[in-house]
């Protein structure tokens, strides 16, 4: 859609947070139509019709609409809550520290245990089709009684079914593959402009194609998909056929695994110039000499005459399991090391204590975990049907999806009764500041004030409960890497119960009804972010508080994961790039308003513009979370010499508005006003709101002023006051420098 042709003074351009708002909830008008963009991500403007078609001092208004980017059917909503863990470690990769010296090293360890992810995520469903199902119930004419579905495989030989319930897994590997491959969009038609070549890493976001990077990891994570499922195949032949021919089939997948792996840990091969072919070679190699390998080993296992050694379990499964387990907890140790090693040179230590990266990658692989052994056992129990739960746990699936789901069930609970007890211990000293906050803002208040008061105290400590957060994720990051650890023991052949009944002495039968209990909580989440990830999106309410995690996690490029959900930013920002040049060279000036997240896009944006159209752009944020969020998380995207860029590439035309009752945003250089003195035009930016406006109900009025939050203000008189603010700042620049268009 084109705009229209006349140009006006001012275009105050309003970008929305992560509550997925309409267009009119963003303008703060009813009557709005589009102007630029599709239905995914637009541009909207009042109506000729409607009767107030501008802002402030005859500001024209247009909003950016992107809530449905990240979104979209319920199928893709539930691709997103089952590949959650893959999303996780692909922003893992983007939490790295700013010390340049740790990028090649969390780069790769992220890379790894991204593939390892990919490892179980096959080993799961292998373990659904051809461990329990194929190994296990085809064999035992209780588990095929009544189960005419099965009973026509009962009869084959051991190999004949296992090669058919391994197209399960290919099948598997083949529905993500295809699903992984649909582009987030086309890259040629969001293109952003050539700029002046931002120093900061965050003006890179959405500046690259990043789909040749995304084809080469994809290549290599279906390569080692198909390898893994070849591995679980030999192992199972060679426990009774260690021939000539088994062992050069394993030898070819060791090969093709290790070759994997090695191509992720050089980031500067991997990551090289998108036009460089050579690379892209290799990794098709890999992929189509895994396919073939896969084909050859089906082929191979269905037609080998050799017996099979008859065992409780798939021969080789549980070690190849757990040691995909050990390998994991190596992977994170190595991570930590790393992180913290380099946090000691950092002269800015973040409250995550330089673990970002850590606490996210373990949640990702506690989630996969967790998502692995509750299908599993789900399966197990639907076919061992009336069997008693601890004989279940005790002869069912692999120990080391029994000690997972122990580990999963023991970080969430300490993690739980940690939270509690930090929010009773921390509520006096909360409570405390917000009580010195509330008699600053309110001094004197009359008598019946007293209860809107301690709504207003209560509010703002809630809002400062987000930095006692932080110390909880590293110690839920901890427990679940610890956890993973854990899972070691199951080659051990022990159980949870027995272990913990013999060295704490606690009853066996607690332990198991705690391991059966936390299979249901794992059960109850999944489905909970079902439920949640589709009312997300049909419903504004549950998206201001759900869709958070799925808008933020979007937001990152895929850089450590093919299979993570696509990246909106990567059309956002450069569409946004291109729509501001093209105001300002036809002769508007701008001013970017960007609530919660939104101002996080726009700061990617800013970085991205050409030095003549960041003359003519000014910069108004309200519930950033960029400081207090991002530059915790992100510290190489995301800190002062960052921000200070984004200052000066709009000559410090920027106000940040920010209130002690939010708990997401806050302020961005100075908590406090700086002297006007001290000659740092940062001092200027941040703007505090007093929060709420009053305490006591106004004439004509029936209730006291809301408490916002976090919520938007546009039509409050602090918004208000700083756009005119902004507008003359505007108005006092020359003429747009570039051309009318």
């Amino acid at each position: 859609m084109s705009g229209p042709d006349d140009s006006g003074d001012v275009v105050e351009l309003r970008v929305h947070g992560v509550s997925g708002a309409s267009a009119a909830q963003v303008l703060d008008l009813q009557q709005t139509g589009q102007v630029a963009g599709d239905r995914s991500g637009g541009f909207y403007r009042p109506r000729p019709r409607c009767s107030d078609t501008t802002g402030v001092r005859g500001v024209t208004l247009e909003a950016y609409r992107w809530g449905d980017l990240p979104s979209g059917t319920v199928a893709r909503t539930l691709a997103v809550v089952f590949l959650l863990p893959f999303m996780l470690v692909n922003v893992a990769i983007w939490m790295r520290p700013a010390n340049p010296g740790s990028e090649a090293a969390v780069k790769s360890l992220c890379r790894v245990l991204a593939l390892t992810l990919t490892v179980l995520y096959v080993l799961a469903i292998a373990g659904v089709a051809v461990d329990l199902v194929g190994w296990g119930c085809l064999a035992s004419p209780d588990c095929l009684a009544g189960r005419s579905w099965l009973s026509w495989l009962g009869g084959r030989p051991t190999g004949q079914r296992l090669a058919v319930l391994a197209l399960v897994p290919a099948a598997a590997i083949g529905l993500i593959w295809r699903v992984s491959c649909r582009p987030g969009r086309t890259f040629e038609a969001f293109r952003a402009p050539d700029d002046d070549g931002s120093a900061s890493r965050l003006g890179t976001i959405g500046q690259w194609d990043a789909e040749p990077l995304v084809g080469r990891l994809r290549a290599i994570h279906v390569a080692a998909a198909f390898a893994t499922l070849d591995l679980v195949l030999l192992l199972a032949r060679g426990a009774s056929d260690a021939s000539a021919g088994t062992i050069a089939l394993t030898a070819i997948t060791g090969v093709i695994l290790a070759g994997c792996v090695g191509v992720l840990c050089t980031p500067p091969l991997i990551d090289r110039d998108p036009g460089d072919q050579r690379l892209d070679r290799v990794t098709r190699t890999l992929r189509t000499t895994s396919v073939i390998l896969t084909v050859a080993v089906v082929a191979y296992v269905s037609t080998s005459s050799q017996p099979w050694t008859q065992e409780h379990g798939l021969p080789g499964y549980d070690a190849t399991l757990a040691g995909l387990f050990v390998a994991q907890t190596a992977l994170l140790a190595a991570l930590g090391v790393v992180l913290l090693w380099h946090r000691r040179r950092e002269r800015d230590a973040t409250p995550l204590f330089g673990l970002g990266a850590l606490v996210v990658a373990a949640t990702g692989i506690s989630m996969a975990v967790a998502y692995s052994a509750e299908l599993v056992y789900r399966v197990a129990d639907f076919l061992d049907r009336d069997v008693p739960t601890g004989d279940g746990i005790a002869s069912g699936p692999p120990r080391a999806y029994t000690w997972a789901i122990y580990g999963f069930f023991r970080a969430l609970l300490i993690t739980v009764v940690v939270s509690g007890l930090v929010v009773l211990i921390s509520r006096r000293s909360r409570r405390r500041a917000a009580a010195a906050i509330v008699a600053r803002d309110f001094p004197d208040p009359p008598a019946e004030a007293g209860p809107r008061l301690r709504q207003v105290r209560d509010a703002i400590a809630r809002a400062r409960f987000t930095e006692k957060l932080v110390p909880l994720a590293v110690l839920y990051g901890c427990l679940t890497g610890l956890g993973t650890a854990t899972t070691t023991i199951g080659l051990l052949g022990q159980v949870p119960s027995d272990v913990i009944e013999r060295n704490v002495r606690l009853p066996a039968d607690a332990v198991t009804f705690g391991i059966a209990f936390g299979s249901w909580v794992i059960a109850a989440i999944i489905l909970g972010l079902i439920i949640g990830g589709i009312f997300a999106y049909r419903t504004e309410p549950y998206r201001r508080h759900i869709g958070v995690l799925w808008d933020l996690g979007t937001f990152w490029p895929r850089a450590a994961h093919p299979f993570a959900p696509p990246c909106y930013s990567e059309r956002a920002v450069p569409e946004l790039t291109r729509r501001i040049t093209y105001l300002v060279e036809r002769g508007d000036a701008v001013l970017l308003t960007g609530h919660s997240h939104g101002s996080v896009l726009l700061a990617a944006t800013v970085l991205q513009l050409p030095q003549q159209v960041g003359d003519r752009v000014a910069l108004l944020t309200h519930g950033s979370p960029l400081r207090r969020l991002y530059a915790r998380l992100f510290p190489a995207y995301v800190n002062d010499a960052a921000l200070r860029e984004i200052g000066r590439r709009v000559d410090w035309r920027w106000v940040n508005l920010w209130r002690d009752t939010d708990p997401i945003g806050g302020w961005v250089f100075f908590p406090r006003p700086a002297p006007a003195t001290s000659g740092d035009p940062a001092a200027a930016v941040d703007r505090r709101q007093r929060d709420p406006r009053d305490v006591v109900t106004p004439p004509g009025d029936s209730v006291a002023p809301p408490i916002h939050g976090h919520w938007t203000g546009e039509s409050d008189e602090p918004f208000t006051e700083a756009v005119r603010e902004l507008v003359q700042r505007l108005g006092r620049r020359g003429g747009p420098t570039g051309t009318t268009g």
